[in-house]
């Protein structure tokens, strides 16, 4: 095991540098995303509230793997979207640009639902004394709601922020070098299944570890008494 870390250490390093890049970007443009998304399934306009919920239901039961590869496949391939500019390196700019956008619509329908829950966490009396002050719904939402909100979930997002680490092995189908890229690569040219596997496992355990111990200390930190 020490030995295939030692062999191929700067690959390994590469190749978590990007799954670590992937995880950042993504959960980044989610946030942006699933707020959005959470906003439109509580507004008070109907029609709003159909296109949050249909985009929830439509993305949350479509496997990853489908969107990640209609990205590259339907956006990249067929439509002709570049979204990186030509040269050596252009199509694994592409291909890490469309799996950050498949990733982040993925992962957007979690950060709503879990945000909406914080949502209906925030007492009602508190939405209609803003409205009393002449708040309009954006406002409401933006200086009553959503920051009380951010603070009942920060638990839930740190498992979402989690998860979407363990899902960006599936930019690897458009080939994406991140860890489970190499993971194949090392299981091709090595007679060592089981020590590979370890390194790997072990690797997404030092990234999604402490990543669940910060957002846990967050909650407890910024937790709301209720």
């Amino acid at each position: 095991m020490f030995d295939l870390i030692s062999n191929y250490h700067s690959k390994l390093l590469d190749a978590f540098w990007v799954t670590i890049k992937l995880t950042l970007y993504s959960g980044f443009w989610a946030l942006i995303l699933g707020t959005l998304v959470a906003a439109m399934r509580v507004s008070p306009i109907p029609i709003a509230r159909g296109i949050g919920t249909l985009y929830v239901n439509i993305i949350r039961n479509t496997p990853l793997t489908l969107i990640i590869v209609f990205c590259s496949i339907g956006l990249y391939s067929t439509l002709g979207l570049r979204l990186a500019a030509e040269g050596p390196d252009s199509i694994s700019q592409n291909n890490f640009r469309f799996a950050i956008i498949g990733l982040s619509v993925y992962t957007a329908a979690f950060v709503c639902e879990s945000l909406r829950s914080g949502i209906n966490t925030v007492p009602f009396g508190q939405s209609e004394a803003g409205r009393s002050l002449g708040f309009t719904f954006g406002q409401n939402l933006r200086y009553v709601v959503l920051p009380q909100a951010f603070r009942a979930v920060i638990a839930p997002l740190g498992s979402v922020l989690i998860a979407l680490t363990k899902n960006s092995t599936i930019a690897s189908a458009i080939g994406v070098g991140e860890a489970a890229l190499l993971m194949a690569e090392m299981n091709e040219n090595e007679a060592a299944v089981l020590q590979i596997g370890a390194i790997f496992a072990l690797g997404f355990v030092i990234l999604t570890l402490p990543t669940g111990l910060f957002f846990g200390w967050l909650a407890k930190r910024f937790e709301v008494a209720r």
